[in-house]
Parts: C-alpha cells; sequence; structure tokens
C-alpha cells in the first residue's frame, strides 16, 4: 500500500513537473531575450485557460481545438506588447520597470476576466475528467496525463525551433550576446518581438492545458506567479532546459512531500529552494553550463 502511493505520487510529480516546464518556459525566454520580468505571465495562463472553458461551454468542442485560435492570437498580442510597451523603456531601468508595468498588465487581465465572465469559480466539464489510468496499482488521471503530453510536445517543438530554425538561431544568439548578435546583422529588435509573442503562446496552451484539470477564478494568476519565478531562478535565468530540469525536481518533491506534509505545506518547497538558490547560487544550479550550451 506505502509503494503504491509512493508511486503514485511519483508520477503524479513526473506529470505536474512536466506541465510546471511548459508553464515556465516562457518566463525564461522574456528574461533571456529583454531581460523583462513578465509579472504578467501567469494571468495570461488563466485569461487562456478562460478561454478554453468559453470556447467548450459554447460549442461543446474538446478545449484542446481552442488552441487553433488561442495560439496565434497570444503570438501576436505578445508582439504588440513587446513593440508598443516594453521596447518604450530605458535599457539601464528596463528590468525594475518592467516588473511594474507587467505587474500592471496583470492587473487589468484580472480585472478584464472579472468584469466579463464574473469572480465566479469555473471549471470544464469533459467526458474523461473522472477517467483514470491503472499503472502497477497507482490511479493515473487522463486529463493530467493528456496535459502532461501537450507540455511535452509544445517543449519538444520549442526545442527544434530554437535548434533547427533560422529564426531559432538568432534568437538564441540574441540571448547569448545582443551585441555580438547585432554585429553579425541580426535585427535583434525584431527577434525579441518575435521571442515575445513565442513565449506567450507558450502560455496559451499552458493555460488551456491548465484548464483541463483545474478549477479557475479571476485571481488565480497570483498563486502561480511565485512558484513559476522560483522554476527560472533555480534553474538559471535564460536557461529553458535548466528551468526544465527545475520544474521537473520541484514538481516531483512537491509531489512526494504531500503525503506526510499535505498540499498547502508541499508547495514551500518552491520558496525554500528558491531562498537556497539565491544564498549559495544566485546564477542557478542549472544555468551555467546548460545556458550556455543552449
Amino acid at each position: 500500500m506505502v509503494m503504491a502511493l509512493f508511486l503514485q505520487s511519483l508520477i503524479l510529480g513526473i506529470l505536474l513537473g512536466g506541465l510546471y516546464a511548459l508553464l515556465a518556459a516562457g518566463l525564461t525566454l522574456y528574461f533571456g531575450v529583454m531581460r523583462v520580468v513578465m509579472i504578467a505571465h501567469s494571468a495570461f495562463l488563466i485569461l487562456a485557460a478562460y478561454l478554453a472553458w468559453w470556447f467548450t461551454s459554447t460549442t461543446g468542442i474538446d478545449p484542446l481545438v481552442s488552441l487553433l485560435g488561442t495560439v496565434p492570437l497570444f503570438f501576436v498580442v505578445g508582439v504588440l506588447m513587446q513593440r508598443v510597451l516594453l521596447s518604450r523603456l530605458r535599457p539601464a531601468t528596463l528590468t525594475m520597470m518592467s516588473v511594474l508595468l507587467t505587474f500592471a498588465v496583470a492587473l487589468t487581465i484580472e480585472g478584464t476576466i472579472g468584469f466579463v465572465f464574473t469572480g465566479t469559480q469555473r471549471r470544464i466539464q469533459l467526458p474523461y475528467s473522472g477517467s483514470s489510468i491503472e499503472f502497477f496499482g497507482a490511479q493515473i488521471a487522463v486529463v493530467k496525463l493528456i496535459a502532461f503530453v501537450l507540455a511535452a510536445i509544445s517543449l519538444t517543438v520549442l526545442y527544434l525551433v530554437l535548434k533547427k530554425t533560422r529564426f531559432g538561431q538568432a534568437l538564441r544568439a540574441t540571448i547569448q550576446n545582443k551585441e555580438a548578435a547585432e554585429l553579425v546583422g541580426i535585427d535583434t529588435r525584431k527577434v525579441a518581438g518575435y521571442g515575445f509573442g513565442v513565449g506567450l503562446a507558450t502560455a496559451a496552451i499552458g493555460g488551456t492545458a491548465l484548464a483541463l484539470d483545474a478549477t479557475i477564478y479571476p485571481s488565480l494568476h497570483w498563486h502561480w506567479i511565485g512558484p513559476l519565478m522560483a522554476i527560472i531562478v533555480v534553474g538559471g535565468l535564460g536557461s529553458i532546459p535548466g528551468a526544465a530540469a527545475a520544474a521537473m525536481i520541484l514538481g516531483v518533491s512537491q509531489s512526494l512531500l504531500q503525503i506526510p506534509m499535505g498540499t498547502t505545506w508541499a508547495q514551500t518547497i518552491f520558496y525554500v529552494v528558491l531562498f537556497a538558490t539565491l544564498v549559495f547560487r544566485p546564477h542557478g544550479f542549472f544555468g551555467g553550463r546548460l545556458a550556455q550550451r543552449f
């Protein structure tokens, strides 16, 4: 019985870690490309979750289909947000001022969601919502498995885009050394806009995956921003592989700690590890070598 509980917690931790990695990927891109701390990222996640809920409630079609509209929409919004708002900030104070600006954006999104959809909690009801798969005595929810597969596919596509395409090479060059990228003819301003759009597109996918198995409400984004910030700091700011590694480790740790500590206290692992990272290794535990390789 104890072994079955441990196995189930371990598997759920892996599934949760995969979702965390997808949710944090956009935050890593923002900081890597522009040194922007995007407080509004989690608000866009919840907005995508609400759009998925509204799409399913209106049409009766699976919320995953809504990605055909939300992903390009969020990409365009991300490009416009970078070019119209963030590009106007002074480089010397960009990181600090981006916190204030995106904080205001987060509040605007929260208020808009509350006005349009009210503050009532929403949850998507699907034919497979209560279904589960047995694996060596462990019961794995189908919705969590779908969210993990969606995260794995999205991160694989993102990795291939960044590694195999000319845009990805330009984006990685901009992340590693913006001045050197400009010297070889890369339009870093255009690349930054598209990179911001890609980051926000991951928020559309992550929010839809989150909506499959979560009760959503307008202020839910404040619950997510802390853990996601912890992931990108532990993984190394600007390192997508580092963020993925940190997300997997923290997701498994949180799931295993829920057995003795309960759900509420288990989440403190994010803040304990964040504190340890800032004290002992401020550049992140995975960011050094992995960031250079990526």
